[in-house]
């Protein structure tokens, strides 16, 4: 199931670094499809959230249990499980732009972003103040009269 309306680009985001982008205008493999299906129909049969237990979770529910898998997989670099993961979230949320996780102080943050795509920021330095040009030859300092000289 391609799904070609919502967001085309889904971006992970992991302790404050993009890690995982995800196109959605390039169609997933049938296989990988396949594998989605299969991990949906294991997760409607029950997911644990924490000390909770979830039997049939709703789309909200298991994209949670997703993403609390991925920051498993982004921690120990396990590169199959974070794709699989990332494509899930992609596929079966199409509207989703961001996933920002971070961990701290033993616990993690979740946070799903529909509303704006992720963007890397510009930092851009104030204008320094330009030296004015000399209006008057005149004006001209003894090392700017000794270059011209040269000249």
């Amino acid at each position: 199931m391609n799904i070609s309306a919502g967001q085309p680009r889904l971006t992970i985001i992991y302790n404050n670094n993009p890690e995982l982008e995800f196109d959605r205008n390039k169609k997933l493999p049938d296989h990988q499809e396949l594998y989605l299906d299969k991990m949906d129909e294991k997760m409607i049969k029950g997911i644990t959230i924490g000390d909770r237990k979830i039997d049939n979770p709703d789309k909200n529910q298991r994209a949670q249990f997703v993403a609390a898998n991925l920051t498993h997989a982004l921690r120990n670099n396990n590169e199959p499980m974070m794709a699989s993961l990332c494509s899930y979230l992609a596929m079966r949320l199409p509207d989703l732009q961001q996933v920002t996780i971070n961990e701290k102080n033993g616990g993690m943050e979740i946070d799903f972003n529909f509303d704006k795509p992720y963007t890397t920021e510009i930092l851009v330095a104030p204008p320094t103040k330009a030296k004015q040009l000399p209006q008057q030859p005149s004006e001209l300092d003894d090392a700017e009269k000794r270059i011209i000289s040269q000249n």
